[in-house]
């Protein structure tokens, strides 16, 4: 036994064993995500109870089951709740998503099973997905189509076919706003920006003047007309209604304008289902969110933390890799290398926090500041760079991951032998060519190694971003169609940051907590796909400078 400690067995089979559960672990983590995440798109049956209260008033309910527990009777007792028989020592309780939030207080409630008197699932209840205040659940009476009540004849289809034609209008509105319309406010703002900026210069003449004048007013009428337009598409779309009975028997009348999809979930068969599923994930993946991120898609979270992931990588990697092959390649070996190196170090355990309080009075106040003073004077008082922006998350987060790069950057630098060096210079390679040529192809899969762990804690940050530029809402994102096309000093959202916010934020913490499954198991999707990706280009290189090795 001694013998078998003293040969370190014991601490190798402790070490694989600690990475093993650790593994288990992270892999039982990422599964109980997705599975919360993935099936919260799943639809699930909507039942119709019949309940009667502690005083024995009898009511309706229509609403999903969202959660069950088991509760000591005990506890119910002491809260106030009359039993007229005694049901035990637990009771078991529902919680039920009832929607139609404009009719009740919450659209989530709970319900005991001792109350319920009878459930039914009815084929023809529908849950209508609506622009705002969540889902409606309730029995369709009629549709009315400009004006006309229709209530015979396949009511599904045409409320499908009225809904279809006021989603379309709708999305035609919002297009025209979101392109056009916004190229010509963004043309009116250049257009005093221009104006102000020759008037600080002491260059508005008249003719200037008039020129403006004339941009201005032509641009105005092209945006009176695109208004008429989009009011035009506005009153189209919101023609037609459904009248639908609620679970109070009140018959509501519903615009057409407000439903984005109608869905009969208690008729519908398993690959109904399913295909619902997937439009529902696509939805997810490519909409903009609704009702203070609480319901609708992330799209704008999914392009935000993309992007500034990548314009990091972009920021990070010359910076990393230049102070490594300084440090490796030319530095003496004294001791403020040393004393460089151990700073470096120690930059990798510094509170991400810090990082983002740095970025937010360096580069936002100092240097966005000092930017607009010299190249926006025309925009103050409001800031242009002097506020937080994307451009300033991805170069605070690039010193944030600069120690990785460096440091892994140096050590692929120190795996290359010196032979090769020695052997290129004996050819009559200079120094620079050397480098260029020999060592940096080979160090290439150490770099990749580095940015790959770089974007892995990028893209996971969040505590930083809320300094220097993520934001809740953002109504724009950084690139589109108006000239220069890239705006770097945008706020932009991040899925980091909705995650938080809808979690931690929402006012309606239960409608929210799948949506928070959802967007984490996203993340996590994001992140692995930016590794994926860098982990392939840093295979490829390593393929292609093998041969060098030998």
């Amino acid at each position: 036994m001694g013998k078998w400690f003293k040969s370190g067995s014991p601490w190798i089979w402790m070490t694989g064993g600690a990475v093993s559960l650790s593994l288990i672990a992270v892999l039982g983590l990422l599964l109980l995500i997705a599975w919360r995440g993935l099936s919260f798109f799943w639809v699930g049956d909507v039942y119709q109870w019949q309940l009667k209260d502690q005083h024995g008033k009898k009511y309706t309910l229509i609403g999903e089951i969202y959660d069950r527990e088991e509760v000591p009777t005990e506890r119910l007792e002491s809260a106030g709740h009359k039993f007229s028989t005694h049901p035990g020592e637990t009771v078991t309780r529902y919680l039920i998503k009832t929607g139609n939030r404009e009719r009740v207080s919450l659209d989530f409630r709970w319900i005991l099973e001792t109350d319920i008197l009878s459930r039914t699932t009815p084929k023809d209840i529908v849950v209508l997905e609506r622009t705002k205040n969540g889902n409606f659940y309730g029995f369709p009476v009629a549709v009315v189509e400009d004006g006309k009540e229709i209530k015979n004849g396949d009511l599904r289809a045409k409320l499908d076919q009225l809904i279809e034609r006021a989603v379309e209008l709708s999305d035609e509105a919002h297009s025209l706003q979101k392109g056009e319309i916004g190229r010509i406010n963004y043309d009116l703002e250049n257009l005093r920006l221009k104006s102000r900026k020759y008037e600080l210069e002491g260059q508005l003449t008249d003719a200037r003047k008039q020129e403006i004048a004339d941009a201005r007013e032509k641009l105005n009428l092209e945006y009176k007309e695109l208004e008429k337009t989009f009011f035009k598409l506005r009153t189209k779309a919101g023609r037609d209604a459904v009248l639908i009975r609620d679970m109070t028997g009140e018959v509501l009348r519903l615009p057409m304008n407000t439903i984005l999809d109608a869905t009969y979930v208690n008729d519908m068969g398993f690959f109904a289902k399913l295909g619902h599923w997937f439009v529902g994930v696509g939805k997810f993946i490519s909409s903009d969110p609704r009702e203070a991120n609480t319901e609708g898609g992330v799209f704008p979270a999914i392009f935000g933390t993309v992007f500034m992931v990548l314009l990091m990588a972009v920021i990070v990697t010359p910076f990393g890799v230049i102070a490594a092959i300084y440090l490796h390649e030319y530095a003496k070996k004294g001791p403020i290398t040393r004393m460089i190196r151990i700073a470096v170090i120690n930059l990798a355990g510094v509170p991400s926090i810090v990082y983002g309080v740095f970025g937010l009075g360096f580069f936002v106040y100092m240097v966005g500041g000092s930017i607009d003073q010299l190249f926006y004077p025309e925009a103050l008082p409001s800031p242009t760079f002097g506020s937080p922006g994307v451009i300033w998350s991805a170069i605070t987060l690039a010193i944030l991951t600069l120690p990785v790069v460096i440091v892994s950057t140096e050590e692929g630098l120190s795996r290359i032998p010196s032979s090769v060096r020695q052997g290129s210079l004996a050819l009559g390679a200079t120094k620079a060519e050397t480098l260029w040529r020999i060592v940096i192809p080979m160090a290439s899969p150490a770099i990749m190694t580095g940015l790959i762990l770089a974007v892995a804690r990028a893209a996971g940050e969040v505590a930083p971003l809320m300094l220097v530029g993520v934001v809740k809402l953002a109504p724009t994102l950084p690139i589109d169609m108006n000239f220069p096309f890239v705006h770097l000093e945008r706020k932009f959202m991040h899925l980091g940051f909705h995650i938080y916010d809808v979690g931690f934020q929402s006012p309606n913490v239960e409608a929210a907590r799948p949506l928070v499954y959802a967007t984490s198991f996203l993340l996590v999707s994001v992140i692995v796909a930016l590794n994926l990706t860098a982990i392939s280009v840093r295979n490829h290189l390593r393929e292609k400078y093998r041969s060098l090795e030998h």
